[in-house]
């Protein structure tokens, strides 16, 4: 009877790592071509209608160079320090965030790369059961060897969710400061980055102090490797960890921007980006509402 439970489970195995193998996505032809949506996207987008709401998303694509400095800067040094000294996934943070989740007794912290981020966006769920944090890691692993550190964070910057229906750098700089991505500031770009881990609660349209207190701490950090170089922020010593403010801190605003010196990196003007060769260079558009299943590029 044990030999015959032995062999069933083991024959599931099998043909659950075969379904794997074959629906394991193509993570190599988004070194050329843009994602058309994310996982996470349609998945807002069925919340929506079994709402009886709209399902339309704010969305648009635009390429790597067309976004500010400072909010490439600023979402590196909120969301992933380690991000050009990591093969996809900080071993050290999921560690940290383990041992957080254990003295808790639930799970609150994990520890994610932006690659493993961007691989729960665009293909799997928020979920926190074992099986997907497995996926997600062969996926960031994936990534990592198929696409660019630049391509990684191009992507991740235009798909991640910035607030109620808004996703990517160019709709969420449109929605809430009625400008391009690249004409952000470095107060602005923080903002923004501050509202990743919660983008629905910590809303840039209306600031509360947590998101205060995440915008002066990105700041901070920006002020001190400002004139660095974009590749070399994040190899210099790491900022010591800030505290929290209480709930009676003040929540002035920061408004200190940093020096753009990415003279290694194509400038944020810069439109002969291979990626987005059909994208126009308006910058004075207002935002739109877009589907997302049929704005995004070829």
């Amino acid at each position: 009877m044990l030999k015959r439970f032995a062999l069933v489970a083991g024959l599931a195995l099998l043909v659950w790592l075969a379904y794997e193998w074959i629906t394991f996505p193509d993570v190599a032809a988004l070194a050329k071509n843009p994602p058309k949506t994310t996982a996470f996207m349609e998945l807002r987008k069925r919340e929506l209608r079994a709402e009886g709401k709209s399902d339309a998303l704010q969305w648009k694509w635009i390429a790597y160079g067309r976004i500010s400095p400072s909010l490439r800067r600023a979402v590196l040094v909120a969301e992933d320090d380690s991000f050009y000294e990591h093969g996809g996934v900080d071993v050290d943070a999921m560690k940290e965030a383990f041992e957080r989740n254990w003295k808790r007794g639930k799970v609150t912290h994990g520890g994610s790369t932006i690659t493993q981020q961007l691989a729960k966006n665009l293909y799997l769920s928020p979920s926190r059961n074992p099986i997907r944090k497995i996926k997600e890691y062969f996926i960031a692993r994936s990534l990592e060897q198929h696409l660019t550190k630049k391509r990684i964070l191009e992507i991740y910057l235009n798909v991640v969710e910035f607030g109620e229906r808004v996703y990517g750098a160019e709709a969420a700089s449109r929605a809430y400061f009625s400008k391009p991505a690249s004409a952000l500031s470095a107060s602005q770009a923080a903002l923004l980055a501050g509202c990743l881990p919660n983008p629905r609660i910590m809303n840039p349209a209306a600031p509360n102090k947590r998101l205060r207190w995440r915008q002066r701490m990105i700041l901070g950090r920006l002020r001190r490797w400002g004139y660095l170089f974009e590749r070399q922020v994040l190899t210099e010593k790491k900022p010591v960890a800030e505290t929290p403010p209480t709930e009676t801190a003040p929540a002035t605003d920061t408004t200190t921007t940093a020096e753009v010196t990415d003279t290694d990196l194509t400038q944020s003007t810069d439109t002969t980006e291979t990626t987005d060769t059909t994208e126009t260079t308006d910058t004075t558009a207002t935002t739109e509402t877009v589907e997302t299943t049929t704005t995004a590029p070829p």
